[in-house]
């Protein structure tokens, strides 16, 4: 399981590691199995102390749906691995798609973090190649529990449903032990008796234990219910309240970032832009405290490499963040490579500028989302158009060589006028620093559960868009680099998907690696469930029923609708 603040570290891990896909690497052999041919576990500095597993240890294997390079730079990855490593009555092994730890024969419990949709083809690999079935349902006493979280499970847990026998929502902190705990208490049982153990433990779901009812075969969701008394009607996700943030407990040189210490130094967002998850699912807002964690936590992690990178939605607004940054900036750092996370605007400043300059870092990551002072002002992006211009200014000033700003077309009420401004942004952005290298990501929207954007489907016209910018990007010396279309479309039917996706998912899989894979599955399947254009690019009217009704988020779906229509003026 990821934690939930890993959804932070995504657009700074993507850049370095994969792009959104449509295609992924089947794997045709089991993965490689220490001592045999793993030289990258040997290359690992651990920065806690694993607990020696007791001789009744629980065998458990935590599995990472990727290669092992993507999977250890995950900064949740690391820390739930460090607290099921660190406990005694648990002895847990390691599963990448390309190389694992020796697993134990009949392990009781087979867990996954979810950080990107797609991965969910390697989940099925992995549990072809180890002889477990696909479907939850099918699997007898002999088979682990499978168990999985991160943020893609948390957000809308019901199109995986189908594969997994547990489901861990939010925070690890805390979930995990108490997971274990449950599980300790049960050991002992058949299956039925320890899912409905673990049933009761708040931020656990057992999908097997609720039943979706449809309005009709073909129609909506109309409300999900426990299948047996007793059984929780809701379940909330969990939530870690404490200002101890997460820190890396392993460096490698074979990590994506090879031989990054991570810190963790937000969890959420306090801009709420209106279309954002990390915002929403992973609120309340937290700052990790700087005196007491951050800076002890920096020395940790300089006894065993030069390379730090602050993790977080939103780094610089840490209230203490120029208290960090001045502790950054001293002379006996010389050596240290310093990265960032996204930025916002308006922090931007020639101090902040200079000091990750000389600590190695060529470039920011700025998240605008539009040139247009009135789309931000619909997804309350909390910016204007001369703070953007600035932060390019300061950041030249500062010796930095680039920005790479995050954009997006698509978003609800976007007319043409509107992409227009943004060309017109980035016009002025080359007269006011034209010694930077500007790069543009350019995304389309798509909705997010728990968010107030979740009712609006995706914009058929936003292919046309990205090619407008393209088109007028490119010629001003922009490197413009869109994400596929396609990967929006299949982005927003798992996001926005009840349980019977999970035929979809199952089917796209065996049948190729492109949207008319999935486009193919739909057809295959017509009749049993909603059309594709249903999922992805239907506006869903407020009120009624959606597939995750039955997951509590931070905020209510009233306060959420309440959230939609504060933007509706503009």
């Amino acid at each position: 399981m990821g934690y939930q603040g890993s959804a932070s570290i995504l657009p700074f891990l993507q850049a370095k590691t994969q792009k959104p896909r449509l295609s992924w690497e089947r794997q045709a052999q089991k993965p490689k199995q220490h001592p045999l041919a793993p030289s990258e576990f040997e290359l690992e500095r651990l920065l806690f102390t694993p607990a020696p597993p007791a001789a009744d240890a629980v065998p458990l294997v935590y599995a990472f749906p990727n290669t092992y390079a993507v999977g250890i730079t995950s900064l949740g990855y690391q820390v739930i691995w460090s607290m099921l490593a660190g406990r005694s009555d648990v002895a847990v092994a390691r599963l990448f798609t390309d190389l694992s730890e020796p697993l134990p024969p009949q392990p009781e419990l087979l867990g996954f973090s979810v950080s990107w949709e797609l991965d969910y083809v390697n989940i099925l690999a992995l549990l072809e190649q180890h002889g477990i079935p696909l479907q939850a349902q099918e699997r007898s006493e002999s088979d682990p529990l499978v168990f999985g979280g991160g943020p893609v499970l948390t957000a809308n847990p019901e199109p995986f449903a189908d594969f997994f026998d547990v489901i861990l929502l939010g925070d690890g902190e805390g979930l995990i032990d108490a997971l274990i705990q449950a599980y300790q208490a049960v050991r002992g049982g058949s299956r039925a008796q320890k899912l409905q153990a673990l049933a009761q433990v708040p931020g656990i779901y057992v999908p097997s234990l609720y039943e979706p009812c449809y309005s009709e075969v073909t129609g909506p969701v109309e409300k999900i219910l426990p299948r047996l008394e007793g059984i929780p009607a809701k379940i909330r996700k969990h939530t870690f309240r404490g200002n101890t943030l997460s820190v890396s407990t392993v460096v490698t040189p074979k990590a994506a970032w090879e031989n990054i210490y991570l810190l963790e130094v937000v969890r959420s967002c306090p801009e709420m832009c209106r279309f954002c998850l990390a915002s929403y699912l992973t609120l309340p807002f937290r700052a990790a405290e700087i005196e007491g964690h951050l800076i002890p936590a920096v020395e940790r992690g300089l006894q065993v490499t030069n390379r730090i990178g602050l993790l977080g939605a939103s780094v610089t607004q840490h209230p203490q963040f120029e208290q960090l940054l001045d502790y950054l900036a001293q002379d006996r750092f010389e050596q240290v490579r310093l990265s960032l996370a996204s930025v916002r605007t308006g922090t931007v400043t020639p101090h902040l500028a200079q000091v990750l300059s000389r600590r190695g870092s060529k470039s920011i990551t700025v998240a605008i989302e539009s040139g247009s002072e009135r789309l931000r002002q619909i997804i309350n992006k909390k910016l204007t158009n001369p703070e953007i211009l600035a932060a390019a200014a300061h950041a030249q000033a500062g010796g930095l060589q680039g920005i790479k700003f995050y954009g997006m077309v698509g978003i609800p009420a976007e007319t043409q006028a509107d992409l227009e401004a943004t060309v017109a942004l980035f016009q002025e952005l080359k007269q006011v620093a034209p010694r930077l290298r500007f790069t543009l990501g350019c995304s389309t929207f798509v909705p997010k559960a728990h968010t107030p954007f979740q009712w609006y489907g995706v914009d058929a016209k936003a292919e046309k868009k990205v090619q407008f910018f393209q088109k007028q990007l490119r010629p001003l010396g922009i490197d413009f680099r869109p994400e596929s279309y396609s990967w929006s479309v299949i982005q927003a039917l798992i996001s926005r998907g009840d349980r019977r996706v999970g035929r979809v998912l199952t089917l796209a899989r065996q049948f190729g690696e492109s949207l008319g894979s999935y486009r193919r599955a739909f057809k295959e399947l017509k009749g049993q469930l909603p059309p594709l254009e249903y999922y992805v690019h239907s506006n869903w009217r407020p009120g009624d029923p959606l597939p995750w009704d039955h997951i509590e988020g931070p905020l209510t779906p009233e306060r959420l609708l309440q959230h939609q229509q504060e933007a509706l003026p503009a």
